[in-house]
């Protein structure tokens, strides 16, 4: 099927047909539980009909698919596919992602930060940095970041950014424009909030959050939304003074569910400051 740079829908089905095909093909019918064929086979791999028969699709629609036509998918005939073709968890978001549709979520959040995240965290230096989850709590952080914020002093059920931001007076007052940061944090938690419905941890914090803040309460109901937390604050370090800084957000593709949180540094002083807080 040829297709051009001009159309990216058909180029879309395209290389899903292409993927389904090459991961077809990897398979041998003993794989996937089937009996041994007798005889020769034509066919390297799986047949389509076997695909079909362990998936529970119709084969008429899963040639289509391999073919590259242009037809609606769901999220439970994929991941009857990716079971079927034994796709690991990046193989499955490809997928996903081919059939146009939300990757999945990871199985679980990972405890703390890996060695090499650790590192990374570590070479960010003197920019604060911090690892998010996707309820906003702490994962790591480095040296600056525990100077401006001690996450760790916080209880450990509450080391979270929304509990930081409305319910710790102290850490409060670090932030200048604490009013129109704390409203952008409570929008993007919104949305995550939102992306999480019936999610036993993020009920229990909103609850929490309701009854520490009465900023938290009246703003909740606004039910403003946003995807990033990426903007400017400023700060009043005891020692240091004013710190400018541009809070950048990135995600980390080897673990979804995380979030880098760069504070870096708008000026030279600003970043001559944070040097000497190490």
């Amino acid at each position: 099927m040829r297709t051009t740079l001009s159309d990216p829908e058909a180029s879309r089905h395209a290389e899903l047909a292409a993927f389904l095909r090459a991961r077809r093909a990897r398979l041998q019918p003993e794989d996937v539980g089937l009996y041994p064929p007798s005889g020769r086979r034509n066919t390297p791999g799986l047949r389509r009909e076997e695909v079909a028969q362990i998936s529970g699709v119709g084969l008429t629609w899963y040639t289509w698919l391999e073919q590259g036509r242009e037809i609606t998918t769901s999220v439970q005939v994929i991941d009857a596919l990716a079971r079927a073709l034994r796709l690991d968890r990046e193989a499955h978001c490809h997928l996903r992602q081919l059939a146009d549709l939300p990757v999945p979520e990871p199985d679980q959040m990972p405890d703390g930060a890996t060695a090499e995240l650790d590192r990374l965290l570590a070479t960010l230096m003197p920019a604060p940095a911090c690892l998010l989850g996707p309820r906003f709590d702490f994962v790591a952080w480095n040296e600056n970041f525990a100077t401006l914020w001690d996450p760790a002093g916080l209880p450990p059920d509450r080391r979270n950014v929304m509990w930081l931001a409305f319910a710790d007076p102290a850490h409060r007052r670090t932030w200048v424009n604490w009013g129109d940061r704390s409203r952008v944090l409570l929008a993007e938690f919104r949305a995550a909030a939102g992306q999480h419905a019936g999610d036993p941890r993020f009920t229990e914090l909103i609850e929490a959050l309701n009854e520490a803040s009465t900023e938290f309460r009246a703003w909740w109901s606004r039910y403003e939304v946003r995807q990033s937390i990426t903007g400017p604050i400023t700060i009043r370090h005891p020692g240091a003074g004013i710190i400018k800084l541009d809070v950048i957000e990135l995600r980390v593709s080897a673990h979804p569910s995380l979030t880098l949180a760069v504070h870096v540094p708008v000026r030279a002083q600003d970043r001559r400051k944070l040097a000497a807080l190490v």
